[in-house]
């Protein structure tokens, strides 16, 4: 595929419209120009309107840069003549309108187009090449952490906090601000990016000067953020990237896909009373987890979608990555507009997403006929019913009702993964599970309770030690969240509390959630039982939870205990919420509130009380719990339009200290050597403009052997930089002292700090050093263990090439380019497993990385490998193809050796040249260098 095909205002077809699509539309005295796709169907070319309404953005997208290059007329007609046949082995090019970003993932980013910037100088360009080429937005949501909770100076204080530790960061951020055109920042503490997104930046419909007239066409997007997906709901087509794909995006690569299938889900009847859209959505991705959507869209449809509110669609949406698919595509139809009339967009661009979406068939109604799907599947929302998710991954959804048995269930291997098991008390859980557990704490470790009136307590497993109202997930619908304050209130007006270990919080994405919340009065009760504002921010559900108190650390600690966090977020993986907290539940708002009040999860809430009342009456939740009623009569009087319009008036000005803050000058960034925060990465030094012909891998060695669902949290955590790692070491070798050590996520800028924390989840089983979890592994073939950043230095300096081994679903969870990045610093060359989640094997080949996949049925277990053998990769040298077969050799310590084949997962025909220049930057760079 050709680069610099696109120019910022070519947004029509640069060269070519095979199918006589362009049209005119007028919208309130204003005439458009379009691509009007059912001229398609005019010519004879498929059925428009029997595709899927996502496929349909796409096809548009074909038709309007169609170039005879990177989108020919064959792959219009091959989209448009679609059929539910199953996967596609047809390859096409998707430019989206915009690309969104967050300061975790926008960092790494621009810190790349910085160096690129250098590299293309070197190279004899002009650095002005490395910019941009369509909207890029950055959201700065990802950085405030809880240090300060539980009274109302936390906020201030955690935003203080913030700004101290991310100046350098910032500086970087603001710097690209004036250095690159069509790059705004959104500031610190106004929200988190897909709720601001949804609220504000989203458009539904672009509008656009080309050639002297006005263009419409569809919004779509890519972000780095996985959760990118949310704007689905709003009927906008958009999914997350790595942001290594991102940058190539913004430089004018065009983004290759095959064609995908698409699985419909069909939506009947309303939610019941007590069900939320959070129970709905833990169902929704328990249900395609089952069906295994990885790597195909998702589109809702059926008459039950007009029963759903737009922050209801938008909750499932956003949780297309963890249901594996990658979009959750909810029409564009009444309701959308409905919506962004609330939310202060302005009328005239109401009007013209209605006017354009009914043109070109892309809106909904209920008489609209069904399109066609790949495969289905339904669901009637009065089946859904309170519930969580836990204690590890996602789409493990407990009914509420059956909370406490399953709690008692997973305790077991919960305890047995946990380092210094007290094995007695493993022995008395195991005999006593199905008894009642009640009694003196001291001898009874699976209680938790308060200890007279001086505010101590004693702990037990299952001991609530966060609950936190977090992540754009929820905080984006308005239902749940006064949900959670009206329990608040009700709780309040009966004299509850939340227990005296639970570290409460309340993150909004946005600050119209605050605004509605002190409207409805709600505010004071939340406090009232210690949900304080901490942030607006991710905060939690990104891992940026912040420390324990002391008295809870040396409780857990000393009794090795298990404790448990509820969140309203979307992830829960091991070593992902707070490094002493194994097991993590996700749960709507109000259910946060709940478990916070309660302080335990070995609790029935239908048959145990929640507390006592002033009057020593035991209150259960149905007696707190708000009724629907009284929910939407809070909503109508404290859910207002002008919030929006106030709280998003100046979404990109920030206060005076963000528009005061130090800020470099130049085309070419400033680097500062001493800098812990943003460092020049090394990707680019010493690059030719030919690149040197992939060989094959011989001599290699297992750095890692891993199991199943290994997330990027596992390979490049984001939250607490603990002291003993690499990276904790690296830091204090640097004079920093752990108190100023921030997260890894806030340190992505750094390459020195990341690969030092790659594979350095403190939850990770490196099968190599069997009983340990962590950064550790054993260096072959002396056997010495030591952590994986030391081995992997030595491996280098002796010109040892490494390989990564692991099972099913590897790389799954957030779209984390440092778990790509990682890896190829630490010199891996390949990657072998059984399944790949889709953004991460992106990001792998990306980084010039060979993502490669056991045969069906094969696996490290079965072909009996241990992870000692030297590993041969034969067939890369004789060229690449898109699923070529390649041999694997491994010779055991003892001479043996097996062979077994695998697959090559580059997918596409773009990929090889990825690959074959050593991943996308520098293709991208090379090919602007010579253009």
């Amino acid at each position: 595929m050709a680069i610099g095909s696109i120019q910022k205002d070519k947004v029509m077809s640069p060269s070519l419209n095979s199918f006589g699509t362009l049209s005119n539309l007028d919208v309130g005295g204003k005439s458009f120009g379009y691509h009007r796709l059912p001229a398609l169907s005019d010519a004879g070319v498929g059925r428009v309107d029997r595709l899927p309404f996502s496929l349909r953005i796409l096809l548009e997208n074909l038709v309007r840069f169609e170039d005879g290059t990177t989108v020919t007329r064959d792959d219009i007609a091959a989209l448009a003549s679609w059929e539910p046949a199953g996967a596609s082995d047809k390859e096409v090019a998707f430019r989206p309108a915009r690309v969104l970003m967050q300061d975790l993932t926008g960092v790494p980013a621009i810190v790349d187009l910085a160096a690129m910037r250098d590299a293309m100088v070197a190279l004899g360009g002009d650095p002005r090449k490395i910019n941009p080429l369509q909207p890029a937005e950055l959201v700065i949501d990802h950085s405030v952490q809880v240090d300060a909770f539980g009274s109302s100076s936390a906020f201030a204080r955690n935003a203080e906090m913030e700004l101290e530790r991310n100046r350098e960061r910032y500086g970087l951020l603001r710097w690209a601000q004036e250095a690159f055109s069509n790059f705004k920042v959104v500031p610190p503490d106004t929200g988190i990016v897909h709720q601001v997104n949804l609220e504000s930046l989203a458009r539904v419909v672009f509008q656009a000067d080309a050639d002297g007239e006005t263009v419409a066409f569809p919004d779509t997007v890519i972000g780095t953020d996985s959760h990118t997906t949310m704007i689905n709901g709003l009927g906008v087509l958009g999914w997350g990237v790595g942001g290594i794909e991102a940058e190539a995006s913004l430089l004018g690569q065009p983004s290759p896909m095959l064609i995908p299938e698409v699985v419909g889900f069909r939506l009947t009847g309303q939610l019941t009373e007590g069900a939320t859209a959070t129970d709905l959505v833990l169902m929704v991705v328990e249900m395609l987890r089952k069906k295994s959507v990885v790597g195909k869209f998702v589109e809702f449809y059926g008459p039950g979608i007009s029963n759903l509110p737009l922050p209801d669609r938008a909750t499932i949406a956003n949780m297309a990555p963890e249901y594996g698919a990658t979009v959750g595509y909810f029409p564009v139809d009444a309701e959308t507009l409905s919506y962004l009339n609330f939310t202060g967009r302005e009328p005239d661009q109401v009007q013209l997403v209605e006017a354009y979406c009914k043109a070109q068939g892309l809106f909904r109604e209920d008489s609209s006929p069904e399109p066609v799907f790949t495969d289905t599947l339904s669901l009637d929302l009065k089946e859904v019913v309170p519930s969580i998710a836990g204690p590890r991954r996602p789409q493990d959804r407990v009914s509420l009702t059956d909370a406490k048995e399953n709690w008692r269930e997973s305790l077991p291997g919960l305890l047995t993964a946990a380092a210094g098991i007290d094995e007695a008390a493993l022995e008395r859980w195991q005999h006593d599970v199905g008894g009642s557990l009640q009694g003196d704490p001291e001898s009874n470790p699976f209680k938790s309770v308060p200890v007279g009136d001086s505010g101590e307590f004693s702990l037990g497993h299952g001991a609530v030690v966060i609950a936190a109202i977090t992540s754009c997930t929820n905080t984006s619908n308005p239902q749940v969240m006064m949900a959670a304050g009206l329990l608040a209130r009700n709780a309040a007006q009966r004299g509850l509390n939340s227990k005296p270990w639970v570290k409460t919080s309340l993150a909004p994405g946005s600050q119209v959630v605050t605004e509605y919340l002190q409207d409805a009065g709600l505010m004071d009760y939340l406090e009232q039982v210690g949900f304080y504002l901490v942030g607006y921010g991710c905060t939690t559900c990104i891992g940026n939870s912040g420390p324990l108190p002391e008295d809870v650390v040396t409780s857990i600690d000393s009794k090795n205990l298990v404790a448990a966090s509820v969140l309203s977020g979307n992830r829960n993986f091991e070593g992902r919420i707070q490094s002493r907290v194994r097991a993590n539940y996700l749960a709507s708002p109000p259910l946060v509130v709940a478990y916070a009040l309660a302080g335990e999860m070995d609790i029935d809430f239908d048959k145990d009380p929640i507390g006592d009342d002033d009057q020593g009456q035991a209150v259960f939740l149905r007696d707190i719990w708000p009724t629907r009623i009284e929910i939407e009569e809070a909503m109508r009087q404290s859910v207002r339009a002008e919030m929006f319009r106030e709280k998003y008036a100046d979404v990109f000005t920030g206060d005076d200290t963000w528009r005061t803050l130090e800020v470099p000058q130049g085309d070419l960034f400033q680097w500062d050597p001493d800098s812990t925060y943003v460092r020049k990465p090394p990707y680019f030094e010493g690059m030719k403009m030919e690149p040197a012909e992939p060989q094959d891998i011989l001599g290699a060695r297992a750095l890692a052997v891993l199991g199943d669902s290994v997330t990027t949290d596992h390979i490049s955590p984001a939250g607490e930089i603990i002291r003993s790692s690499p990276g904790g070491s690296y830091l204090l070798g640097n004079d920093i002292p752990v108190t100023e050590f921030n997260t890894f996520g806030a340190r992505r800028g750094n390459h020195e700090v990341m690969v030092r924390g790659t594979f350095g989840n403190i939850r990770l089983k490196n099968a190599l050093v069997p009983g340990v979890e962590g950064w550790f592994t054993r260096h072959l073939p002396d056997g010495e263990e030591m952590p994986l950043h030391d081995a992997s230095m030595k491996y280098q300096a002796d010109g040892v090439p490494l390989v990564v081994l692991g099972g099913k679903e590897y790389g799954s969870g957030s779209s984390r380019d440092w778990a790509a990045k990682g890896p190829r610093l630490l010199g891996v060359q390949a990657v072998i497993v059984e399944s790949f989640e889709r953004i991460h094997r992106s990001n792998l080949l990306g980084m010039g990385i060979l993502p490669l996949q056991f045969q069906p049925g094969e696996s490290v277990a079965s072909l009996g490998l241990s992870g000692e053998e030297v590993f041969d990769i034969e067939g890369v040298g004789e060229g690449l193809t898109p699923g070529k077969i390649l041999t694997g050799q491994a010779t055991a310590p003892d001479g043996s050796s097996k062979s077994f084949k695998v697959v090559t997962r580059i997918d596409t025909p773009i990929e090889v040249d990825y690959y074959r220049h050593d991943g996308i930057l520098p293709y991208v760079l090379r090919q602007l260098a010579g253009s």
